[in-house]
């Protein structure tokens, strides 16, 4: 963990040592959990990974069927009348 205080006087001197051997850090400030740094590489991985889970979510809702092909304004219709 890497507090405020650490992050304001040593700078990304603190990020790079904290990064070396682990893909995230959690930042606290004033002793609780408020941020959370990682590695670009990391961050690039997790963007992938929620890509690939809605891409599998909407494969499986076509497979399922659940889906409609009505237009834009009967679908916002639909949305707002739930």
């Amino acid at each position: 963990m890497i507090t405020a205080n650490d992050l304001k006087t040593k700078g990304i001197a603190c990020l790079e040592e904290n990064l070396a051997d682990q893909p995230e850090a959690i930042i606290t400030v004033r002793g609780k959990e408020s941020f959370v740094v990682m590695k670009i590489e990391h961050y690039h991985y997790l963007r992938e990974m929620e890509l690939e889970a809605a891409l599998y979510e909407t494969r499986q809702d076509l497979s399922a069927g659940r889906f409609t092909q009505d237009d834009i304004d009967q679908h916002v219709d639909e949305l707002f009348a739930e």
